[in-house]
């Protein structure tokens, strides 16, 4: 039997219960990991609200988590019993003590960063190689607009543009968030409570607009984001914390020729040459120091739901892990 939390039903973070099932041995292709740190992501919060119906009730959340490889299955080459891993998975159960996974999900984690670094870290740092090298190639000399800039993905991006050569707006909600920006590589920032972003986007540039901005925010930020581009300017809207962007006529992006993205980080690990490359890329810009490992917010497993109330209230900028 292992611990872990439950999804009873679509709602707030109270349907988030400690449960216990049963384990079997790994079947052909899996390990048996022993986790150590599990990540908290806003995706969770999608997906426990219901915004996001790709978990069924009851069912185990979480999309990442660090651990030690137990046991493994008949096939397994990658891994053997003893090594640490890390993994994200579009398949959910990483709230859990201990859990059986696909073996072709894992990668090794260096030494340098810890459990909980790891935990905190490896999904927004896969979503953001993901950003400024595919979804759009962050290039010296482009102004680039990242809203929600002291949050966790917002921190590595801000860092890993302005390594790239990119001028860097942070969008923040208070001065104290700012100062967070401000020390992984924002150069210019809104306080989107006070002032127009797309007004003072356009006094930083001189009236040239943004060449991107990227957006988690979702419904409130998306008018501005497209009003802060310039020509050719790329929207990428990679989240939707304060809810689904409503539809929109093709001509609000025929203005200045507008392009809009939405991408999922899944989708661009969905091989294991994807993986292993963008795990690769990764890895190297922590060694070289291009972005730092995150310290999180730890709270023990059962305060899962605790855990999800602190996202929703934006009181964890450094991320949340919890420790079985």
């Amino acid at each position: 039997m292992t611990r872990v939390i439950e999804l009873a039903e679509y709602g707030g973070p109270e349907v988030l219960r400690l449960a216990h099932v049963e384990l079997p041995p790994p079947g052909p292709g899996e390990l048996r990991l022993r986790q150590v740190a599990i990540g908290v992501n806003y995706h969770d919060v999608y997906v426990r609200s219901g915004l996001y119906q790709t978990l069924t009730p009851p069912g185990v959340p979480g999309i990442e988590a660090i651990g030690i490889v137990e046991e493994i299955g008949p096939g397994v080459t990658n891994v053997s019993p003893g090594d640490r891993i890390g993994y994200i998975t579009g398949q959910y159960g990483c709230y859990a003590e201990a859990r059986n996974l696909d073996a072709a999900l894992a990668v090794r984690i260096p030494s340098n960063i810890t459990d909980v670094q790891a935990a905190a870290t490896l999904m927004k740092a896969f979503t953001v190689a993901m950003l400024v090298g595919q979804v759009h190639r962050v290039e010296h000399g482009q102004t680039i607009l990242v809203h929600a800039a002291a949050g966790g993905v917002g921190q590595l991006l801000c860092s890993w543009a302005r390594h790239l050569g990119a001028t860097v707006i942070g969008t923040v909600g208070t001065e104290g968030k700012a100062a967070i920006a401000r020390s992984h590589g924002a150069e210019h920032i809104i306080l989107y409570r006070e002032e127009d972003v797309a007004a003072r986007v356009a006094a930083i540039t001189d009236g040239a607009g943004a060449a991107a901005a990227y957006d988690a925010v979702g419904a409130d930020t998306f008018d501005g984001s497209v009003a802060a581009l310039g020509f050719q300017g790329h929207l990428v809207a990679y989240g939707q914390a304060s809810g689904p962007v409503p539809p929109f006529g093709m001509a609000l992006l025929a203005s200045r020729s507008l392009t809009v993205s939405r991408p999922i980080v899944f989708h661009y690990l969905r091989t294991p040459e994807m993986l292993a490359g963008m795990a690769a890329a990764v890895f190297e810009a922590f060694a070289k120091g291009v972005i730092q490992p995150i310290e999180p917010t730890v709270l023990p497993l059962e305060q899962a739901a605790e855990a999800h109330r602190l996202l929703e209230a934006r009181q964890s900028p450094g991320g949340i892990v919890l420790v079985p």
